[in-house]
């Protein structure tokens, strides 16, 4: 029986994607978990897996075609078989969004992908019913620029072929800014996708999450020896970086702070069960989160090697879906760029970030005597919805006494 490829969420707050290739074609033998194209979402280029085996039957979505969460892409069925009955589907469903009598909230059929997905969420923030997307495609009408006349401000077919330029007000800015003009001595550039969500992300944080932070000053010179010895052991390919100390200890001070590995969720909290920690990697054009599972049972030699696997397939734009999804608490380490102290913005959904510094030799004091001493300083980001001022600060003890007694990360 044909069914179709959809969509698939690869995030918490994932809405619609782009279509950029297809790797297969109408005829192409398909097996479940088969890449059979590439997607961009806002945070990088992902590989798409058929959800189904059989034939591919037909594509219903071109590359460059931005695609919500749910959204039919392709068929696959059996050879030669009849897909008329399943796109007749699709197309009155479409229909009965289009006509959909006033008052009324079109709620796609169960047994297919909706077009427009049940939770409200819709393409670019804008209600529109698929003909209408379709026919602002051909007609390059800017949806976003056209009063609906639907349920609820839906855009249907009718607003779109009435839709005049002239008449139509200018879009909202996203944000508050201030325009500059680009003149002789200056150059603009087209924002992308990854940039766009870095910043709709980061300003709904900073100005949705309380923020506040607790900084602490870790010996760092016993974790630094212990690496020597481990990575003396270790094959080049497989060394552990002070990187992987640091998630692997995070970690398991979470394991005693459930609140620190948690969401905000309204009138409720989530306490996750497990503890994935994300490490926050530069890429091209921007910022990702990778995302180490079970990152407190995992052997750190194990973290090593998945967060290296993982940062290599994030800068070549080649991540997975697992890659960046699942991710309970994050690290940001700027200790290779010799910084030596910085705070970081919390990434939504998780309820706190830490943001480490540069391991560096400074003078300390060791019984009333001067001497030179290797320090890092660390500081979390944590939201005051979901813990307090003195579980952070301990949370924070927890994590130091692991880094200065560092043999406890290979227990």
């Amino acid at each position: 029986m044909a069914e179709f490829i959809v969509m698939p969420k690869l995030g918490f707050d994932m809405r619609e994607a782009v279509l950029n290739n297809w790797l297969m074609t109408v005829g192409d033998s398909v097996n479940k978990g088969d890449i059979v194209a590439e997607i961009e979402s806002d945070k990088a280029t992902l590989e798409l897996e058929a959800q189904t085996s059989g034939v591919l039957l037909q594509l219903l979505a071109d590359p460059g075609d931005v695609v919500a969460v749910g959204g039919n892409l392709a068929i696959v069925g059996e050879a030669g078989e009849d897909v008329s009955a399943l796109m007749g589907s699709e197309q009155e469903q479409e229909l009965e969004l289009e006509e959909e009598p006033s008052g009324k909230t079109a709620v796609a059929p169960p047994t297919t992908a909706a077009s427009v997905p049940a939770n409200g969420e819709f393409p670019g923030g804008v209600k529109a019913t698929p003909v209408a997307r379709r026919i602002a495609k051909d007609l390059g009408v800017d949806l976003r620029l056209v009063t609906g006349s639907g349920p609820d401000g839906r855009i249907r077919k009718a607003d779109v072929e009435a839709y005049q330029p002239a008449a139509a007000a200018p879009a909202p800015a996203p944000t508050a800014f201030t325009p500059i003009p680009a003149g002789p001595d200056s150059e603009e550039l087209p924002t992308t996708r990854l940039r766009q969500a870095i910043g709709r992300r980061m300003t709904e944080s900073k100005t949705s999450v309380p923020h506040f932070y607790v900084t602490t000053d870790i010996d760092m010179a016993p974790a630094l020896a212990l690496r020597k010895q481990i990575n003396a052991a270790l094959p080049e390919g497989e060394k552990v970086t002070v990187n992987d100390m640091i998630v692997k200890a995070a970690a398991l001070a979470l394991r005693d702070f459930p609140n620190i590995n948690a969401s905000y969720n309204g009138e409720t909290l989530i306490r996750h069960n497990r503890i994935n920690v994300g490490s926050a990697v530069a890429v091209e054009g921007g910022l990702l989160t990778v995302v180490q599972q079970n990152t407190d049972l995992t052997p750190l030699a194990q973290v090593a090697r998945d967060n290296r696997a993982i940062i290599g397939r994030a800068r070549a734009g080649k991540i997975k879906p697992e890659d960046v999804d699942g991710g309970t608490f994050t690290v940001s380490n700027l200790g290779a760029f010799d910084v030596d102290h910085f705070i970081a913005i919390i990434n939504p959904p998780d309820a706190a970030i830490l943001a480490v510094g540069s391991a560096q030799q400074v003078p300390v004091v060791v019984d009333g005597q001067l001497a030179i001493g290797t320090r890092m300083k660390a500081t979390i980001s944590a939201d005051h919805r979901v813990t307090d001022g003195a579980e952070a600060a301990q949370f924070m003890q927890a994590l130091k006494g692991i880094l200065e007694e560092p043999l406890r990360l290979l227990l």
